[in-house]
């Protein structure tokens, strides 16, 4: 299994730490998922608060420093050290909350000039937020983990002099550690379900210090993921960077990454664990190896306890099954299975209305084995044959069911569940428009044989239709957009960045090509190899195949003429590409004169978004890109 390890990219950076849920009790610390602190944690009695006009103190570093008004500095009447409380910032236009990725500093330590005090996850990326001013951390109000902390509320408090920290007000300090222990409290509740056979909750407050690893978002369309291969076994110790396990998103199988030491106490969702929700514990770890035991015994015998009753549900629900085998009707289709295969109707559960016996009940019966086959005189709905001999009848109805029986259910990827769910959300909220007409092929074969012959470079057809296809889109940028469902508007987009339809075991997967408008035909050619290649061995990183303005699906490789594209949102268009075919059709020679010729003509289809491209657009796209395709020379200006 192909494997793409992805630690820092912003938007893989949505993947939880390790450190995700630490218990706030005598035994065990707990970080929440959903940590909600009060914008009274800095409330102080007689304290003033006073936002600065401009921030000396707080700022991110992402190719470009930015700085932003988000601290406020406090003073009292009764004389307290002057302290900065730092809010939340908005580090995007978009931007409403944020997730505490890391602290980089700990509370008690000098903060300098420039020094990374944290790392903030916004809804665009990981950015590192810097500080502007010298200080002492006094205090984090917002631990690591911390998720979908709003804007403005207050995550750390800053002093001048070390000294300083001890006398801060204790509703500053203290106050919020109150706070939060109240809310962890809460979310443990909640969020202290496994996944093993089912969902159980765990009295997390009788384990040992420990950590609850929980399912990441790996992706930003990823809600559930499934557990490929487990690197760790119980017990093992984990080092910084350790694989722990493999994750099969809704995008490619990734390795999950450790971020902090300790040892492998609990494997909550087993290997093969399918639709595992993100944010669902997999797995639980600790410091202390002597803490595996102890909770290795805890967390089973807790299932062991639980998985008694669900047991005693299921043979008491099964003598009420047998109980309720008398029915009322039957449909013809129920009567003549129940004649073919000679079974005794009474053993047979009916779940129709008012009591009537289906086909899909009797079908049903003969599937799992629990129908009888009727061996008495008295048959009820067909007369027995006296002269078929009973030993006949059991062959007959065991061939029967085998037959039935005669087809293999195969589980689908992760990939191609999304893949599905995606392409019925398209024809479904999507108004489809198609176009379609004939291109000559003969003056871009004969420029792939010029370039071969004359300068050595070997393109393919679908190479240099990806070129065409990125000139026409420039020459007609209203074919380059995509509709906003939120503003309800079209969105011009600024680069051509074409996306190529490819097969891969797990699934179909459309890696970019970016700018290939700018590009030239060999470059096009060697990246797509690349990605192609990377594709079918499903190591694509996410900014690989994430975004496109447009779409390409070529089936020229196989006998198919024609056919029509599904639109992959939130694309505009995509354009099918068929085989070429040679055709005799009428052609004017240089003398004017109209005589029969053989031309290669290759079809194309435009599925396009009727919010965006109306028939005028449609029309100068496919008339550019027909253009393109008659005058290859077009591609080099």
């Amino acid at each position: 299994m192909a494997l793409s390890r992805l630690r820092h990219h912003p938007v893989i950076s949505r993947a939880p730490s390790l450190l995700r849920a630490r218990l706030l009790s005598s035994s065990s610390r707990s970080i929440s998922r959903n940590s909600k602190l009060q914008s009274a944690i800095v409330e102080d009695g007689g304290t003033l608060f006073r936002p600065t006009l401009f921030s000396p103190f707080i700022g991110i570093r992402n190719q470009s420093k930015l700085k932003c008004p988000s601290d406020i500095r406090c003073y009292s009447s009764a004389e307290p050290p002057a302290h900065i409380v730092i809010g939340m910032p908005a580090l995007s236009p978009t931007m409403t909350q944020g997730n505490i990725a890391k602290w980089r500093k700990k509370e008690g330590d000098k903060i300098e000039v420039g020094d990374i005090i944290c790392e903030i996850e916004t809804d665009k990326a990981t950015l590192e937020f810097e500080s502007l001013e010298e200080g002492f951390l006094a205090k984090i109000l917002v631990p690591d983990g911390a998720k979908d902390v709003p804007v403005g509320q207050p995550i750390a408090v800053t002093v001048e002099d070390l000294d300083d920290i001890q006398n801060i007000p204790e509703s500053v300090l203290g106050g919020s550690e109150v706070k939060e222990t109240k809310s962890t409290q809460a979310d443990v509740k909640t969020e202290d379900t496994v996944q093993q056979s089912g969902s159980e909750k765990l009295d997390a407050s009788k384990l040992p210090p420990h950590i609850f690893i929980e399912m990441p978002a790996l992706s930003p369309t990823m809600d559930q993921g499934n557990i490929a291969k487990w690197r760790k076994k119980e017990g093992d110790k984990i080092e910084v960077g350790d694989i722990i396990c493999e994750i099969e998103t809704d995008k490619a199988t990734l390795e999950f990454e450790c971020l902090e030491e300790g040892y492998l106490a609990k494997i909550l969702a087993p290997e093969g664990s399918k639709d595992v929700a993100v944010g669902q514990p997999i797995a639980i770890t600790v410091e202390d190896p002597a803490d595996v035991e102890a909770v290795k015994s805890h967390v089973s015998g807790n299932l062991a306890a639980k998985e008694a009753k669900p047991a005693q549900h299921a043979t008491h629900d099964k003598v009420v099954k047998g109980e309720k085998s008398s029915f009322s009707r039957i449909s013809p289709s129920a009567k003549l299975l129940i004649a073919q295969h000679k079974l005794d109707a009474s053993s047979i559960n009916a779940s129709g209305p008012r009591g009537t016996l289906l086909k899909s009940d009797v079908l049903n019966a003969i599937k799992s084995g629990t129908a009888a086959v009727k061996s008495s005189a008295s048959e009820v709905t067909t007369p027995p044959s006296k002269s078929q001999p009973q030993k006949h009848t059991s062959l007959s109805a065991s061939s029967d069911i085998q037959q039935l029986d005669s087809y293999v259910d195969i589980p689908n990827s992760q990939i191609r569940k999304v893949i599905a769910r995606r392409l019925l959300e398209s024809k479904q909220n999507i108004p489809h428009l198609y176009l379609t007409t004939d291109v000559i092929l003969d003056p871009l074969l004969s420029f792939r044989k010029e370039l071969k012959d004359k300068f050595g470079v070997k393109v393919s057809v679908n190479d240099i239709v990806i070129k065409t296809v990125g000139i026409a889109l420039r020459n007609v940028p209203k074919a380059n957009a995509f509709w906003d469902d939120n503003k309800g508007e079209i969105v011009l987009c600024d680069s051509v960045d074409i996306s190529i339809a490819v097969a891969t075991e797990k699934g179909l997967m459309t890696p970019i090509v970016k700018n290939a408008d700018q590009k030239s035909i060999s470059s096009i050619s060697l990246e797509i190899k690349e990605l192609a290649e990377k594709a079918r061995a499903g190591k694509l990183t996410p900014n690989e195949f994430q975004g496109g303005t447009f779409s390409i699906s070529n089936l020229g490789m196989f006998p198919v003429d024609q056919f029509c594209a599904i639109i992959n949102p939130p694309q505009s268009g995509i354009l099918a590409v068929g085989r070429g075919n040679t055709v005799v059709e009428p052609v004017i020679d240089e003398d004017g004169i109209e005589k029969p010729a053989a031309v290669t003509k290759m079809n194309v289809t435009l599925s396009a978004d009727h919010r965006v491209f109306d028939g005028e657009v449609a029309g100068a796209f496919l008339g550019a890109l027909k253009s393109n395709f008659s005058d290859i020379r077009r591609l080099l200006i």
